[in-house]
């Protein structure tokens, strides 16, 4: 079984146990996290896709390990004039595990009987 989330404008693909490194959340260590924003679930028999979001459904997740990012380099050149820069940035990141995904009882799609043309024409007659 897996789902998809929205969290932070970014979507994650995800399953129960998995360890997930998402943008920055202020919350301390161990604390738990709700994510409602579902957009699409499978479990393994059949699949429900959100419009946008499915009701009802909501992974939640704790919170193991806050830190940063490696360095990343930003270099600015301009030729012929003299213009350089060079600046770095480090992400902040919080990673986290998802303990359940909890999915409502969805409905099930009915699925509309095929009406032969045969017996509308039969009924039309008379």
């Amino acid at each position: 079984m897996y789902v998809i989330i929205s969290i932070a404008g970014k979507q994650y693909k995800v399953s129960k146990g998995q360890i997930l490194r998402i943008p920055k959340i202020n919350k301390e260590l161990g604390e738990t996290l709700k994510i409602d924003r579902v957009l699409f679930l499978d479990d393994g028999e059949s699949i429900h896709i959100g419009k946008p979001n499915l009701k009802d459904s909501s992974v939640t997740a704790s919170i193991i390990n806050h830190g940063r990012d490696r360095k990343i380099l930003v270099y600015k050149k301009k030729r012929r004039k003299g213009y350089e820069r060079k600046n770095g940035h480090r992400q902040d990141f919080t990673e986290i595990e998802i303990t359940n995904i909890d999915m409502s009882p969805l409905p099930n799609k009915k699925v509309k009987k095929q009406i032969d043309s045969s017996s509308v024409l039969k009924q039309e007659e008379e």
